[in-house]
């Protein structure tokens, strides 16, 4: 079995209670970098688990998620995430959801 992968998730979403649910949700998974965008360190499972708490969480025809995979958590993610004036504060790359 292979180790986290480190995947930025991006979302739009149209309905503020929807908006609230899914960032709650995504607390629960990862850090987040700016307002609607987020960095998780995820197993398969964790990615899997995730995407079938957003799917019951958002309407698809009206909502987007973006799920972006950087590859793994213990290599070059972090130089793949270039920020530009204020930085958020550091993550915590030990945060896995497995």
């Amino acid at each position: 079995m292979s180790g986290p992968n480190c995947y930025i998730v991006s979302y739009d979403i149209m309905e503020p209670k929807r908006l609230r649910q899914v960032h709650r949700s995504l607390k629960g998974f990862g850090d987040p970098l700016h307002y609607s965008v987020f960095r998780c360190n995820l197993t398969d499972k964790g990615l899997i688990e995730l995407m079938a708490i957003l799917t019951e969480i958002i309407k698809h025809d009206e909502d987007r998620v973006m799920i972006v995979d950087l590859g793994p958590a213990e290599g070059r993610a972090e130089e793949r995430i270039v920020f530009m004036g204020v930085h958020p504060p550091d993550c915590q790359p030990d945060a896995v959801i497995a």
